[in-house]
């Protein structure tokens, strides 16, 4: 970690590279936002942003469930907690019981409210209320080490199945006439936004996680053509507000998860404006 720090304070003579943690939120920025802004095109393509929400805000059920069952790390808890919860919510979503935002609402409102109960019965919820809001500027080498290896895990599994993903985001029936295992990659792929929501809740936060997901991907759709320069936008978007949000946090002072968020809606609204002027 020594090395890559000195390759840091090297390559970024800026006065902020001198500190350790914001050196670490600035690498723990670089392996996150590619992730949100990939994975973010497909969940908006797709129309899973109400599904993305529940998921994080099932982060509570997940923390308190592992506090209850004595699981001394929090993230692993939630991570197996909102796999579990991921994949129950997408079955019954299939089954079209009931209208998909209307499961969703139910699903979310019963995770967050169960999560609170649990968590304030135990006299834990001031401890575990900074998830709310996160703070990147406090994750640990071994952190953005974990983060590594999710980043990596994600991305060959996205560039492994993305020909199938995309046929799939484009015409679910032509998808299945093509031998593509619907059911299994959509699985999947619900697991993977799971995982990658839950190992960033701890920086990132629960009320601001879907905003980062959402918005680098919506911005690039305003000016895409096609899917590979969606793709590049999303992921061009989700690391300027990533970098510059984190930069600005430190100038002046702000919260970094909000700062990254307000980055991301002002680059939504400016592609919003250039579509509007083009289409005239």
């Amino acid at each position: 970690m020594e090395h890559l720090y000195s390759v840091l304070e090297t390559l970024l003579p800026f006065s902020w590279v001198k500190y350790d943690f914001m050196k670490n939120a600035f690498l723990a920025v670089l392996l996150l936002t590619p992730l949100f802004g990939l994975i973010g095109t497909m969940v908006v393509e797709n129309k899973l942003a109400f599904f993305s929400d529940a998921l994080g805000h099932s982060a509570l059920t997940g923390i308190a469930a592992g506090m209850l069952l004595g699981i001394a790390d929090t993230t692993l808890a939630t991570i197996l907690f909102a796999i579990a919860f991921a994949w129950l919510l997408n079955m019954i979503r299939r089954a079209r019981v009931s209208a998909s935002d209307t499961v969703i609402s139910v699903f979310s409102s019963t995770a967050v409210a169960l999560g609170l109960v649990l968590l304030s019965s135990q006299g834990a919820f001031a401890k575990y209320s900074t998830y709310l809001i996160g703070d990147i500027l406090t994750i640990r080498p071994q952190e953005v080490g974990m983060l590594f290896i999710v980043f990596t895990a994600v991305i060959l599994l996205f560039l492994a199945g993305y020909n199938r993903l995309v046929a799939m985001t484009v015409n679910m029936s032509l998808a299945r006439t093509r031998h593509i295992p619907v059911r299994l990659l959509e699985s999947l792929f619900v697991i993977v936004i799971a995982v990658t929501i839950t190992v960033s809740i701890k920086w990132v936060g629960i009320l601001l996680v879907n905003s980062l997901l959402i918005l680098p991907a919506a911005a690039g759709r305003n000016l895409a053509r096609n899917m590979q320069q969606y793709h590049l936008w999303a992921l061009l978007f989700a690391l300027t507000s990533g970098i510059s949000g984190l930069i600005l946090s430190y100038y002046y002072g702000f919260a970094t998860g909000p700062a990254i968020v307000l980055v991301s809606a002002a680059f939504y609204f400016l592609t919003y404006l250039v579509q509007s002027k083009n289409r005239r």
